[in-house]
């Protein structure tokens, strides 16, 4: 007589007698979750972890606008630059290429003024904005080391400007967890993909559970939301089975991250199905809050209701949203013409001016950091005296912080008087990165993980905290 064979079906082939609702099914899904249970030992990748010390900042709220917004036309007011448009400037390098260079200075095109009690210069193109300059930290000297989109776009998130690594969002899910098992701890909303496309939210060599989570606006901004179970316990037995059987096949390849982290994107999905359908029902949102953002009441399009739906992830536990304001075309690369920036600034300014009070109103503000940024500035000159638009710039730009730590209605370093080059106290992406995660409560020189040999880190072998930026 044979001996009796473990019962061992394929995957696929067990998942469709669930469908047919087995009267042997609990009795299987017990045997398959006993034998497992001992073998699992893998602890939940996205579990609340401690950071080294006290943060000032819980989560953060990413705004990334997309094309290389100008600096000498938003927050970063030249009045020699209108006094001297038209005189030549000669520069050493010209997107990207060496040599001698003799430009031209161009105008800004929108004029500045002093806004708030903190006085803090802005432009006419972020009117709602500049309302907000009492809560905001503004760097005028942000640098960085690459002027083309796709390199300075990896830089800004990454940290690295020639090689694939880890996004900032996914580093601060390994480092933080989740506060909301139902939920990913990174979620990005784009409209479109951006330069470097899925490396902006990429986990690289992290754990995959920590990879961002792109979200569409529209009618249906994640794809498969509805379950197709008959009823949410029966989709949960089924997929506590498929779990089990799942661990079974990690087992013997427990090395494939790829396999952990699909494995792992089961109970995420599983999570959201329950809890994202409220996070995009806006329905009892008060017309006041609708009218604050700017968002007309049904619309699930424009960078309001981005701005919205990002507020009820962060108060719903997400540790990093990231919005991304259009993607690799038709964004704020205005080299034609700078007129471009006025409709791309519309979609935008009154949604982030409503964003910052919305958080501020709910007292959200004290615990999350809101970060505005883009990949570079744009040349304070151009090769011909009449041109409308301007070029790609990385030698200094502007960006912003806002909330939990930062030192608000303030200016943080000066570009020279044309807005050519950083004047005082340079912020390097490095040191922008550097200072981001120590509001979260981490030392980035011990944020690491080890990778075919060493250590790697968001800020590379550089970096450095800019105390100036912290209240």
């Amino acid at each position: 007589m044979k001996p009796p064979t473990a019962f061992d079906p394929p995957r696929r082939g067990f998942l469709r007698s669930l469908v047919s609702g087995s009267m042997l099914f609990p009795g299987l899904l017990s045997q398959l979750l006993a034998e497992e249970s001992a073998r699992a030992g893998s602890t939940d990748p996205l579990l609340p972890k401690t950071p080294h010390f006290a943060p000032k900042a819980k989560r953060v709220i990413f705004l990334y606008m997309s094309g290389g917004v100008s600096h000498v036309d938003s927050w970063d007011p030249k009045p020699r630059l209108f006094a001297e448009a038209g005189r030549t400037v000669a520069v050493d390098e010209f997107q990207g290429r060496k040599g001698d260079f003799k430009m031209f200075a161009k105008r800004p095109q929108w004029e500045f003024k002093p806004h708030g009690r903190c006085g803090t210069e802005v432009s006419s193109l972020f009117p709602k904005m500049a309302e907000c300059v009492d809560d905001l930290c503004v760097i005028r000297s942000m640098t960085s080391d690459h002027t083309n989109h796709y390199e300075a776009t990896l830089g800004i998130h990454t940290g690295s400007f020639t090689f694939a690594r880890p996004s900032l969002g996914s580093w601060v899910s390994y480092g933080l967890g989740t506060e909301n098992s139902n939920l990913p701890s990174f979620v990005v909303i784009a409209p479109k993909t951006p330069y470097a496309g899925g490396q902006v939210w990429a986990s690289d060599f992290l754990p995959g559970a920590h990879q961002g989570t792109l979200m569409v606006p529209g009618a249906q901004p994640v794809a498969n939301l509805r379950r197709r179970a008959a009823t949410p316990s029966l989709q949960e037995l089924e997929l506590e089975a498929l779990a089990a059987m799942n661990r079974r096949h990690l087992a013997p390849r427990a090395d494939d991250p790829l396999l952990a982290a699909r494995i792992q994107s089961f109970k995420t999905a599983f999570g959201m199905q329950m809890e994202l359908p409220d996070v995009f029902d806006l329905s009892r949102e008060s017309d006041a809050t609708l009218r604050l953002y700017g968002l007309e009441r049904g619309s699930t399009q424009g960078f309001a209701w981005q701005c919205l739906v990002a507020r009820r992830l962060a108060e719903r536990g997400v540790r990093f949203v990231e919005l991304i304001d259009v993607g690799s075309s038709d964004n704020w690369d205005a080299h034609g013409d700078m007129l471009t920036h006025a409709p791309l600034a519309r979609n935008v300014d009154q949604a982030i001016a409503g964003l910052l009070k919305d958080l501020k109103s709910r007292g959200m503000l004290d615990d999350t950091l809101v970060v505005w940024t883009t990949e570079f500035g744009r040349t304070p000159f151009n090769a011909t005296a009449d041109a409308k638009g301007r070029e790609h710039h990385h030698w200094v730009f502007s960006s912003w912080l806002a909330g939990a730590g930062v030192r608000a209605g303030t200016v943080y370093g000066e570009s020279d008087e044309l807005g050519i080059r950083v004047g005082r106290d340079g912020v390097h992406v490095h040191d922008f990165h550097a200072t981001l995660l120590h509001l979260l409560g981490f030392d980035h020189e011990r944020l690491t993980y080890r990778h075919t040999g060493r250590d790697f880190r968001l800020t590379d072998v550089a970096g450095n905290v800019v105390r100036g930026l912290l209240a």
